[in-house]
């Protein structure tokens, strides 16, 4: 077990590490205002949008509510805003970088990975935009006021150069140390499934592909990995599970596991977030379905 899980350890603190430096950057210099005011009119491509502007953030699912909160309360649609909260922690070139490298340099996986989010998020933005005509933030009343109060600019005068990279750092470090327990409790629960539990245990499981694509589900929600590190504890139940079941696995858990859960029942309301939970569960183990038949 102690070997497993260093090598899980190991192989993701780079990635980690590189992922909250590029996020910090994008903090601090990309303005959600700057996305707004670019943003398309027709729902469906404000949709197709939201899924491919998660590139321009390599932020991990810890901190895409909060910024998904601010978007919508500068008049970001909601498909929009949940579609780039749904793809973000995925699309984004750190999180497939570290796919490509924790399954043996096979961009099929990366590919997988990335356009079944990419189908997920489309289908369930789309739905919930339909379901929810009416912001459902809390307390949305007043969040117009609230992000008001502390502009970006002040005085029409920008944030000198070396305060920034300073924020960058220090939102660097804050990310760094927020997701690195988790990064570090889901290797070791990785590590024990597969020192103590047996493997024909799960390879019984993993021979009805539905059940097989549920568990994954489940073990990427109570993990609640780093999505720049899920890939490598995926890629260690590569002899266990098929495809189909793997690729459940790293698109729902940085979509919906137990940290951003509560930080969506923060944000929106609770109708809302079961709503948008049950959707992703669904068009996720749908999806997982459909790669385990096209790949085997």
């Amino acid at each position: 077990m102690n070997t497993i899980f260093l090598s899980m350890i190991m192989e993701a603190i780079p990635f980690v590490l590189l992922g909250v430096l590029i996020s910090g950057l994008i903090q601090s210099f990309i303005t959600e205002r700057w996305i707004a005011r670019i943003m398309p009119k027709n729902r469906f491509l404000s949709s197709l949008f939201g899924c491919s502007v998660g590139i321009l953030f390599p932020s991990c699912e810890c901190g895409i509510v909060p910024i998904t909160r601010r978007l919508l309360g500068k008049g970001v649609p909601l498909n929009a805003g949940i579609a780039f909260m749904l793809t973000g922690p995925i699309v984004n070139p750190i999180v497939l970088f570290s796919t490509y490298i924790a399954f043996g340099n096979d961009w099929r996986v990366v590919a997988i990975r990335a356009g079944m989010a990419f189908a997920v998020a489309l289908v369930v933005s789309m739905t919930v935009a339909y379901f929810f005509p009416v912001l459902p933030l809390r307390g949305s009343e007043h969040l117009t006021a609230a992000t008001s109060e502390q502009p970006i600019v002040v005085s029409g005068k920008r944030t000198p150069l070396i305060p920034r990279l300073g924020s960058v750092l220090l939102h660097a470090v804050d990310e760094f140390f927020s997701v690195g327990k988790y990064l570090v409790l889901g290797a070791f629960i990785a590590a024990a499934m597969q020192t103590f539990i047996p493997t024909s245990s799960l390879l019984h499981i993993g021979s009805n592909p539905v059940m097989a694509s549920l568990v994954m589900m489940a073990l990427a929600f109570t993990m609640s990995l780093c999505s720049e590190a899920d890939a490598f504890i995926a890629s260690s139940f590569r002899s266990t599970f098929s495809m189909g079941a793997l690729s459940a696995f790293l698109v729902f858990g940085p979509m919906i596991d137990i940290k951003n859960t509560l930080m969506l029942l923060g944000s929106f309301r609770s109708k809302f977030v079961i709503a948008l939970i049950a959707l992703v569960s669904i068009c996720t183990l749908a999806g997982s379905l459909i790669v385990g038949r096209l790949v085997g």
